[in-house]
């Protein structure tokens, strides 16, 4: 795959998000570098935004609150990978739809273990957070802790 590659999402890499049960974050640390990526719940809206949500004091939450870009592999460490921007929100429909569809989606949260409320995100123990899809990165591009991570500078914006 070509590194100059299009952002858009082949219909492989839409499929990839749409049956996939976790994703892999990584932040980019303030020396440029690649944080280790951690295994997360998700959720997507109808224009492909990804929402997770997370604990206040979680490195990736205070990264993103400094304007950190994200790294995601979709399904896996070795899946679809991408490099996006990330920011926090505290929109009422997007906590809604994160309670809502993790339930649905997850039978620990069915169960009532890790399962988001909208009591939590209002005291303030758990975070909405939107990532947006800036630019595909090539196949086979791994998460590797404390290299380089890729530039969001640069990339089209996606429909």
């Amino acid at each position: 795959m070509d590194e100059n590659r299009s952002s858009q999402c082949s219909q492989r890499e839409l499929d990839a998000l749409l049956h996939a049960r976790v994703i892999y974050l990584a932040t980019v640390r303030k020396d440029g570098n690649q944080s280790k990526a951690a295994r997360l719940w998700f959720t997507t809206t109808s224009d492909r935004t990804i929402l997770i949500q997370s604990g206040h004091g979680a490195w990736h939450t205070q990264r993103i609150r400094r304007g950190s870009p994200v790294i995601v592999w979709i399904g896996s460490l070795r899946g679809f990978a991408f490099i996006g921007t990330a920011e926090l929100s505290d929109d009422p429909r997007v906590i809604e739809q994160i309670v809502k569809d993790f339930r649905r989606k997850y039978l620990m949260a069915r169960l009532g273990f890790h399962r988001p409320t909208t009591s939590s995100f209002e005291r303030g123990d758990r975070l909405a957070i939107k990532v947006t899809l800036c630019r595909v990165l090539p196949d086979g591009f791994m998460s590797q802790p404390g290299a380089p991570a890729p530039s969001v500078a640069g990339a089209a914006e996606v429909d």
